[in-house]
């Protein structure tokens, strides 16, 4: 997915954000933005894919700041109250591919920078996806001999393990996560931490620390993987963002919410829908 002019302040804005969540030296802080800012005059372009400047942002800031996981505290936090929340939200969920599809997309839904109340509040909502090829998912996975599952943010994990453990009944399901801490996307160290590697089984990282994935920076072992899986399960907009822009094959599903009018507008759907997309 290319950029559009949208993108440029949500670039911008993360510079602050990301800077804001490394250091609390005023003038470190205002250092790192000013890189920041740099790196979006620099690179920014309608035909730009922002993911991969919103890792060099992350990088610039990471190096002037010392701070190699700005947002640590945050997925503490993310965690703690993910692992609450599922608990809740588990009970009103089917135990069928379908109902545990969107137990999964709940979890990507959940903007965990919101207070815990208003957080149950946005839960309670019916969820219904926009585009749905869930059923040519299920198809699919039939024949499936292996299934690559990439992540997307640290709290979501208790919620993808209902919908891993089913897949798991049928075939092969390596769970990938990012190599090194990037924004709030789950890292190994984060399953370890969730208290939850025994049940997310094998897995695997993208040896890099990118929002979404680069193929240009991926280790070789998960571009070997992701050329061999039959199916791509890929959980969140970042995915949705990089791997668009490969030849649609019939093998990547994306589940997301489409929680920005740019991604919104490439897959055709109302602000905030949820989507299940196999291409």
């Amino acid at each position: 997915m290319k950029a559009s002019s949208e993108c440029r302040g949500c670039l911008q804005r993360l510079v602050y954000q990301a800077a804001e969540l490394a250091t609390s030296h005023e003038s470190v802080r205002a250092k790192a933005k000013e890189k920041g800012l740099e790196v979006v005059s620099t690179h920014f372009s309608l035909d730009a894919i922002t993911i991969v400047i919103a890792t060099k942002i992350h990088d610039v800031v990471k190096r002037v700041t010392g701070n190699p996981d700005p947002y640590r505290e945050m997925k503490d936090r993310e965690i703690a109250m993910a692992r609450e929340l599922f608990r809740e939200a588990v009970q009103n969920h089917g135990d069928g591919f379908k109902g545990l599809l969107k137990l999964a997309a709940l979890g990507n839904a959940i903007d965990f920078f919101k207070p815990l109340e208003s957080v149950r509040a946005d839960m309670k909502r019916q969820i219904e996806f926009v585009i749905d090829d869930s059923e040519e998912f299920e198809v699919k996975r039939r024949d499936a001999k292996r299934i690559l599952y990439l992540a997307d943010n640290a709290g979501e994990v208790f919620f993808d393990l209902p919908l891993l453990k089913y897949l798991r009944r049928f075939t092969r399901v390596i769970y990938v996560v990012k190599a090194e801490p990037v924004q709030n996307d789950i890292t190994l160290y984060d399953v370890k931490r969730a208290g939850v590697e025994m049940e997310v089984g094998e897995v695997m990282t993208t040896g890099t620390a990118t929002p979404g994935i680069d193929f240009a920076v991926a280790s070789e072992e998960f571009k070997r993987e992701f050329a061999a899986a039959d199916l791509v399960f890929a959980k969140g907009m970042g995915y949705w963002e990089t791997l668009s822009e490969l030849p649609a094959e019939g093998r990547v599903f994306y589940c997301l919410r489409a929680k920005c009018r740019p991604v919104a507008a490439s897959l055709g759907v109302p602000l905030d829908s949820y989507v299940a997309v196999l291409r």
